[in-house]
């Protein structure tokens, strides 16, 4: 016990990290589940390209009220009550979603479980991001991303095993259904494993619960280490308005900036116009429906590998140069893409760029992002900074997934043109104004941003 209380246990830090991550699980699981059903689901409702659009972004729409509104009630109820929140919702979308007689009980449906997305998406790195230490906050919170793109490929898998349990006719009335079904059991797991975790330490030393976030500190750390996390916290506490004028303050106004415009580019770049529509743009291309979907758990292993080098690398490489790579191997991947669709080329010629494009993605535009948004904003605001930002995320998301149909219809391959052109933009922003944050605490990134030193020293 006095070795743990020394060095901490790395065992519980995994456990608290991992029970967060599957959030994340959600979070990828609900939103590419459609990947698979919008076919089925087009047919059986008779769907036009707008409509087919709008049957896979709503749950977007619900993506962005959940984010407006967690940030807010995890700094006032605590990030534990609120993930508890969206798991709910995450098990009655899954169940509803698999009922409905008409598009409008869909949408409704998808609309609960996007609420849960929005608050797991930014509520799940965040809560990783206040119990890790410093020097392995980058691994750490880019589990979550695993865990999106581990719930992104397990849904293909089902996906595709689902549809192989009938003829079209089975899966327009009800394979697309058990897609959706499908989503109640990680739903469960998450809401059963949360009961199980403490609430975030910089949270309750905010409120006033120094004891009881020293006791977790301490068991994540050890002793020293708790110690020196409580006095940071409390220090920049002296000088932290905590409300929403702090944001437009001068330096974390430039944080704010940062977080919002990244978040931005993470989508418009189109990355959702890949892991959402994967099977139709093979199918645009030529493949059967069959071909289609096995491609797509393809590009879900793809992902998921490449998630997994970035973890092993955004501690040791930073998160600048991850970001630059990532930008330029994306917009590269895509103008190639853009240049199959244009000749008329078919099979390996479309299936390579569009590899090496989530590749590119997967290495730090995914996980990379949420590091970063996760660690730039002051603890008491940080729940509020991060909803904000997450917010402007899901609405690029919505409009580039209930969009590209259309475009990829009308514009054919010179749609993805104009997301390598945002690649393009993406490089330049990260080159020209996104610092490096690897190895500092949230509170040295937090004073980096006010200018202003620690109030004592600070510890070993």
């Amino acid at each position: 016990m006095e070795a743990s209380n020394r060095t901490g246990s790395v065992a519980y830090l995994v456990l608290l990290t991992m029970v967060a991550a599957l959030g994340g699980l959600l979070f990828g699981y609900d939103t590419a589940v459609i990947s698979g059903a919008i076919g089925f689901l087009g047919e059986r409702f008779a769907l036009d390209a707008v409509a087919k659009g709008w049957a896979a972004s709503c749950v977007l729409v619900g993506c962005i009220v959940g984010a407006a509104f967690a940030g807010a009630l995890s700094d006032r109820y605590g990030r534990k009550k609120i993930m508890l929140v969206s798991a709910v919702l995450f098990a009655v979308s899954a169940l509803t979603a698999a009922i409905p007689r008409t598009l409008a009980g869909f949408v409704w449906a998808r609309f609960l479980g996007g609420v849960g997305v929005g608050m797991a998406s930014m509520l799940s790195p965040m809560y990783i991001s206040e119990v890790a230490p410093a020097r392995a906050r980058g691994a750490l919170v880019s589990v979550n991303q695993l865990a999106i793109i581990f719930g992104m490929l397990v849904v293909y898998f089902v996906n595709a095993w689902i549809a192989g349990l009938g003829d079209q006719q089975w899966n327009v009335q009800y394979g697309w259904r058990w897609m959706f079904a499908s989503g109640l059991l990680p739903a469960v797991l998450f809401l059963g494993l949360l009961c199980f975790v403490p609430e975030s330490p910089r949270w309750l030393v905010e409120h006033g619960r120094e004891d009881v976030a020293r006791r977790i500190l301490e068991r994540i750390g050890g002793a020293r280490h708790a110690e020196r996390e409580v006095l940071e916290v409390r220090d920049v506490m002296r000088c932290e308005p905590a409300d929403w004028a702090m944001l437009l303050s001068p330096g974390i106004r430039r944080a704010l900036v940062i977080g919002v415009v990244l978040a931005v580019l993470q989508q418009v770049t189109g990355i959702n116009t890949v892991l959402y529509y994967a099977p139709e743009i093979f199918k645009q291309a030529g493949a059967t429906t069959t071909r289609a979907l096995n491609d797509t758990v393809i590009v879900g292993i793809v992902n998921l590998v490449f998630t997994v080098v970035a973890i092993a690398v955004v501690d040791l490489l930073g998160r600048k140069p991850l970001l630059l790579i990532a930008s330029a191997g994306m917009g590269a991947s895509l103008a190639a893409l853009g240049v199959a669709f244009l000749r008329g080329w078919t099979g390996v010629p479309v299936l390579v760029p569009v590899l090496t494009y989530v590749a590119s993605f997967a290495v730090a535009m995914g996980p990379v992002v949420w590091v970063v948004m996760a660690e730039i904003f002051p603890t008491r605001i940080r729940g509020r900074a991060m909803s904000l930002a997450t917010v402007c995320l899901w609405v690029a998301c919505f409009a580039v997934s209930q969009t590209f149909l259309w475009l990829l219809e009308n514009l054919k391959g010179n749609a993805f043109f104009l997301y390598a052109g945002l690649c393009a933009v993406a490089f330049f922003f990260v080159l020209a104004c996104v610092p490096e944050t690897r190895g500092k605490s949230l509170e040295q990134i937090e004073r980096d941003w006010l200018g202003t030193r620690p109030a004592g020293p600070r510890g070993a």
